[in-house]
């Protein structure tokens, strides 16, 4: 790549894709950023790379017509171009066209990734890899923070309708509400407990619904239990889905329920910096997964936190009503161990220094690092794209590998057929 950026409108060349993403993504000028962003997805349309929703897929699965497979949905944070590229390299190989990208609200803050961008990123890397299929793009765990909302409510949900509105003015057509931070274990029943969580998601379900292009249903998710905390059950998930439709003003509710199953995100560090054995429960996942499917009509569970599982787990989600997994820290990872020292050691040091309020009295060093190394890559965004090609193509190799395994375990190798035969993309004026 010659990681030229351009400095006006007329150095931009429609035809090159990659000193179109760099400009976009590094070009200092607002005004090119923007028309480079606008010709990566006019070049979209023109190829059938265009923003879609999955939600027809999710309902045929909650129908039953379409068998048990699990859709992964990925988070990258870092190197988003070529990480996405490397995806869609292994998609080309095995067929694959139900796959989601994804990027949390929280992520969005750290990586220095606004939804526009991340959109162009992902339809830039199909270009180049030559896949002319529609692309799922998803805003994940768009959560309600709960030490804001106490202080001010009015303002944490405005917050996080401007995330909203701003990521479908983007093209994101499938959208995460996760207002399980607002569970309440301390009431005494179910409806209590759930309460503020069904009427937050509710209420965000039918601003998504106002908002929501035409000939375009947005797919939306919920969640349970908050990640990291206690497993869910099926009554918890049978009380909120009760007040949620009892408060859902719109026709089209969710279409999927994340739910806990004993993970946490990025895995549990141990004093090495080795990942503690996670005891996943696949039986949380398939008794509300069934039930999801056989009496709402939902897609089935959501799995977070798993890109650290052992690969042999995999296997297992699609048998467990997992209708789709979250995917994030694995390739994060990956990328940090083929790093060269030189950035590794400047990332680390930049931690230490800017994160130290985060490095608990009990943690080692070790662990640090690994809790901490996510925000790496927004302040070192620039670096870790002009890593040598060497450097990056060895990155790409080792993601394309692992997921030509992630595709196959899930079973949405051959999905392609699937896509073309559920998903009619529609056309928009996304907002850059």
């Amino acid at each position: 790549m010659r990681n030229k950026i351009a400095q006006t409108i007329e150095e931009l060349d429609f035809n090159d894709v990659d000193n179109l993403i760099w400009s976009a993504v590094f070009s200092s000028h607002e005004e090119v950023r923007k028309k480079a962003k606008e010709l990566i997805y006019l070049k979209g349309l023109q190829h059938g790379v265009i923003p879609s929703s999955i939600q027809n897929i999710y309902e045929a699965m909650g129908r039953g017509d379409i068998g048990s497979i699990t859709v992964p949905a990925i988070n990258i944070r870092g190197l988003t171009y070529y990480a996405a590229r490397a995806i869609f390299r292994s998609a080309k190989k095995n067929n694959t066209g139900l796959i989601i990208f994804e990027i949390a609200r929280s992520e969005i803050g750290y990586t220095y990734q606004r939804p526009s961008e991340y959109t162009v990123n992902i339809i830039a890397a199909a270009l180049q890899e030559g896949f002319h299929y529609p692309v799922f793009l998803q805003g994940d765990h768009f959560q309600i923070n709960k030490k804001n909302f106490e202080k001010n409510p009015e303002n944490e949900i405005n917050a996080v309708k401007d995330l909203i509105k701003e990521s479908i003015d983007a093209g994101f057509f499938n959208i995460d509400i996760d207002a399980s931070t607002m569970v309440d274990y301390s009431k005494k029943s179910l409806q209590e407990q759930q309460k503020k969580n069904f009427t937050i998601t509710a209420m965000l379900t039918d601003y998504i619904r106002q908002l929501q292009p035409d000939e375009i249903m947005i797919s939306v998710g919920g969640e349970i239990g908050h990640i990291g905390g206690k497993n869910s059950t099926v009554e918890e998930f049978e009380a909120f889905m009760e007040g949620y439709l009892k408060n859902l003003n719109s026709k089209k509710g969710i279409s999927k329920i994340s739910v806990q199953t004993g993970t946490a995100h990025g895995g549990i560090p141990l004093k090495d910096g080795t990942l503690a054995q996670v005891k996943l429960d696949f039986n949380v996942l398939k008794s509300i997964g069934s039930v999801a499917q056989k009496k709402y009509g939902l897609s089935g569970a959501v799995q977070h936190g798993a890109s650290t599982l052992p690969m042999e787990l995999f296997d297992k989600f699609p048998e467990s009503y997992t209708s789709e997994i979250h995917l994030a820290t694995g390739f994060q990872n990956l990328m940090y161990e083929l790093a060269p020292d030189w950035l590794k050691n400047e990332i680390y040091n930049y931690l230490q220094e800017k994160c130290k309020e985060e490095w608990k009295q009990d943690m080692t060093y070790e662990q640090f690092i690994y809790k901490t190394r996510k925000k790496g890559f927004g302040p070192f965004k620039k670096q870790w794209w002009s890593l040598s090609d060497d450097i990056k193509s060895a990155i790409m190799d080792e993601l394309s590998k692992t997921f030509d395994m992630i595709f196959e375990k899930l079973r949405v190798k051959n999905s392609i057929q699937l896509v073309t035969e559920y998903i009619n993309p529609v056309n928009v004026n996304l907002k850059f």
